[in-house]
């Protein structure tokens, strides 16, 4: 009878089954989160919350009808088909529609011609640590810079006050010539500048008391009002109101624009900023639907 053969034994097999065991079992808690098993006792890593907001409405069909015929006053001696066409807007052109969405209207009146211009932008923060509503505060506090205005959550100067006078943007075509020295960039620079916007220098000069740029109250979390009047062309007088406000992690800017057809004529500052902020608190109802 021939003896039965013997099991190996490797001593250095067994040695990698412990580590193995070891270290499947001290990789991540129960919940997912990341532990740290150096000296010192476990910590856990906790990544920062996503936005409220996952996703954007369309841009064209968020204002509505009867609030587009305030605005574009021109628009309603237009024939019917042409004034359906304005309603419409024209979308601005995107990459990511749930990142960002925009349209733009435009009519002329004999009196003046009016141009209405939203943009909503949805901000991911891709740093694990930093929230999504957190990372547009950052990006709607340099919009709120830019403009020449400052909050006491930003820095410490009261709401409304005016820091330092400078270049920004404003809608419409051409460079703007300034008619006064109050700050206000008519529309805020950074990663949520609609592109195409022209460069120009801030106005307001005319601007009556108790209107100028400043910080708001609401809609949203955050919000300021800007208004710049400037010369388009040779003569024609151009006010430029823009209101940006943040909801959680959304940004949004109305710009409402109203050239005059007449020299000697100012565009109305009260009248154009009124309607600017309805939109806005109209815009900042949708996002909260």
């Amino acid at each position: 009878m021939q003896p039965k053969a013997r099991k190996a034994y490797v001593p250095g097999l067994a040695a990698l089954l412990v580590v193995v065991v070891a270290g499947c079992s001290g990789g991540s808690g129960a919940d997912g989160a990341v532990t740290d098993t150096k000296p010192g006792g476990p910590t856990t890593a906790t990544a920062a919350q996503p936005g409220k907001y996952r996703t954007l409405r369309e841009a064209c069909g968020s204002v509505p009808r009867s609030m587009l015929k305030d605005l574009l006053p021109g628009a309603a001696s237009l024939p019917e088909d042409q004034q359906a066409k304005t309603y419409e807007g024209t979308a601005s052109v995107t990459y990511d529609t749930d990142r960002r969405v925009g349209c733009s209207w435009k009519a002329t009146s004999p009196d003046a011609s009016n141009q209405l211009m939203i943009d909503l932008e949805r901000v991911v923060s891709y740093d694990p640590a930093v929230s999504d509503a957190d990372r547009a505060q950052a990006v709607y506090t340099t919009k709120e810079t830019a403009a020449g205005l400052s909050s006491p959550n930003a820095s410490g100067t009261p709401s409304g006050t005016p820091t330092a006078s400078g270049a920004g943007t404003g809608i419409g075509t051409g460079t703007d010539t300034a008619l006064g020295t109050t700050p206000g960039t008519g529309a805020p620079s950074g990663s949520g500048t609609p592109s195409g916007a022209p460069s120009g220098t801030p106005s307001g000069g005319t601007t009556p008391d108790g209107l100028e740029p400043r910080v708001l109250d609401g809609p949203g979390d955050d919000a300021f009002l800007d208004d710049v009047l400037a010369r388009a062309g040779a003569a024609a007088q151009r006010r430029t109101v823009s209101v940006v406000f943040r909801t959680s992690n959304v940004i949004v800017t109305v710009r409402y624009t109203e050239q005059s057809a007449h020299l000697a004529v100012v565009p109305d500052s009260k009248e154009l900023q009124d309607k600017a902020r309805g939109l806005a608190e109209t815009l900042n109802e949708q996002l909260n639907e």
